[in-house]
């Protein structure tokens, strides 16, 4: 077990080796949220959509933008649209990183909500510039925590320039 674990930390550095958060790159990912792993109020679908952009203006820290469309199939909780700002540190440089980020919630024609959030993840080079990031996430609502709040798995791809 303990070779096993080693092989797949060397092959994942060995992959991933060459990956730089150097500033003045530009970043843009797109992700599937949700997926059914995420724990809410809601027990039935939960899918979204989320696109992000980035700028790194210093070695290892990337300001954020990022716009979002939530569906859930439980007709108690509406749809929901979202968008927000963020950041990013990148831990190490393979690609390990925190990030936080506040989205302003918008959801039938009369529900807002400010939601802070926080995320772990690893941004896994494919290629020089194109990545593969699962991240896990929280998102905490004040104003409707049972339906809002989600802990949850994301996947989404991102292009660093």
């Amino acid at each position: 077990m303990k070779k096993l674990v080693m092989l797949f930390v060397a092959l994942t550095m060995t992959l991933s080796g060459f990956a730089q958060f150097e500033q003045g790159k530009k970043y843009v990912g797109a992700s599937l949220t949700g997926l059914d792993l995420s724990y809410s109020g809601v027990e039935d679908l939960n899918l979204g959509i989320e696109a992000k952009a980035g700028y790194l203006f210093a070695d290892n820290l990337m300001l954020t933008a990022q716009a979002a469309y939530q569906h859930n199939g439980n007709d108690d909780v509406t749809d929901y649209i979202s968008v927000g700002v963020g950041g990013r540190y990148y831990i190490i440089q393979n690609g390990l990183y925190l990030g936080v980020n506040a989205k302003l919630l918008h959801a039938n024609h009369n529900y807002n909500d400010v939601m802070p959030g926080i995320e772990v993840g690893y941004a896994f080079f494919v290629s020089k510039t194109v990545t593969i990031e699962p991240a896990i996430y929280y998102d905490q609502s004040f104003k409707n925590h049972s339906d809002y709040s989600k802990i949850g798995l994301r996947v989404g791809f991102g292009i660093y320039l």
